[in-house]
């Protein structure tokens, strides 16, 4: 648990970079109140997954990157949503200090933006219990035994993790004042769905049972859209 708390402590460092470096300043309430909202969201995630699934969060933390099985697609992909979510950070940080490109959204808007930010981590949450081969990396996991996860938010959706993520995304830039940002998230959201798509052609040709998952549980990321 140590080594997690760790990890959770070297990513708020790094999520704080992203904010401060391009703002220039350190006197920026609301980036503060969105850095104890993640560490304390993700702290006690951490906490309660360590019951629950510990050997997933082992795995998702000591296995280098990239990984035997996983596809040429992903090697690519996975590194350019981490890259397009930081860049989305900063970006929010440089608009609000200092390009001002649209409205500051209202504070009733900026206050929903962090429960949205903090629900988007608790869906992860969710995800990452329900699901015991969420790997950070999309592979066929054999070693592990792979099997097809229906129970929990897979249940209403196929990816409920990258779900959680749009919801991370969006928030962080209302819940620091940036409509602009709101509207960037769309490039590491579409990134994400790019992901999708490639990890879904890897799962129905190699799991078993997955093409009738697909069937019963209709859509990808969210319900009525897609």
């Amino acid at each position: 648990m140590i080594r997690q708390f760790a990890g959770l402590g070297g990513y708020v460092l790094l999520f704080a970079l992203l904010l401060f470096v391009p703002a220039g300043t350190l006197q920026w309430p609301a980036a503060w109140v969105l850095l104890a909202t993640l560490a304390v969201v993700r702290g006690v995630s951490i906490a309660l997954l360590w019951r629950a699934q510990r050997a997933l969060l082992e795995a998702r933390t000591s296995v280098p990157l990239p990984q035997r099985g996983q596809p040429v697609a992903d090697r690519l992909l996975l590194p350019a949503t981490m890259a397009a979510f930081a860049g989305l950070v900063a970006f929010t940080s440089r608009d609000v200090w200092h390009w001002h490109l649209l409205a500051v959204p209202p504070l009733w808007v900026r206050s929903l933006g962090l429960l949205t930010f903090a629900c988007g981590w608790g869906v992860v949450y969710l995800a990452l219990r329900a699901n015991a081969f969420a790997l950070t990396v999309v592979r066929l996991q054999t070693d592990r035994a792979h099997e097809v996860v229906e129970h929990g938010p897979y249940a209403i959706v196929r990816h409920p993790m990258y779900a959680g993520l749009l919801g991370v995304m969006a928030g962080l830039a209302l819940a620091l004042g940036s409509s602009a940002g709101v509207i960037a998230a769309a490039v590491p959201s579409g990134i994400l769905a790019l992901r999708i798509v490639a990890e879904e052609r890897l799962l129905r040709e190699s799991l078993p049972g997955y093409v009738a998952y697909s069937g019963r549980v209709r859509w990808r990321l969210v319900p009525g859209v897609w």
